[in-house]
């Protein structure tokens, strides 16, 4: 699954960069074009981000990847409450 979610990732992005290109740096193109290579650049922006978290979520549940350096909520009520925030 995760090879997947890889190869998602890596044709959401080259599409992202494809279309943007396009969107910015075409000439003669018409409104409706340039909407278009927009729209299917924004698709390719969320769905690259969106399966690169996937796929950092992965890594740290299977260990591969170090965890976060994320607080739980206890931690961080009582770091909050001492600090005075």
């Amino acid at each position: 699954m995760n090879k997947l979610i890889a190869i998602i990732n890596v044709i959401a992005w080259s599409g992202f960069w494809a279309f943007g290109y396009l969107a910015v740096t075409a000439e003669g193109l018409t409104e409706s074009q340039l909407v278009i290579a927009a729209l299917l650049a924004f698709g390719g922006l969320v769905t690259g981000i969106a399966a690169y978290m996937r796929l950092v979520r992965a890594s740290e549940a299977s260990g591969y990847a170090r965890k976060s350096n994320q607080l739980d909520a206890a931690a961080r009520n009582r770091a909050q409450s001492e600090g005075g925030i």
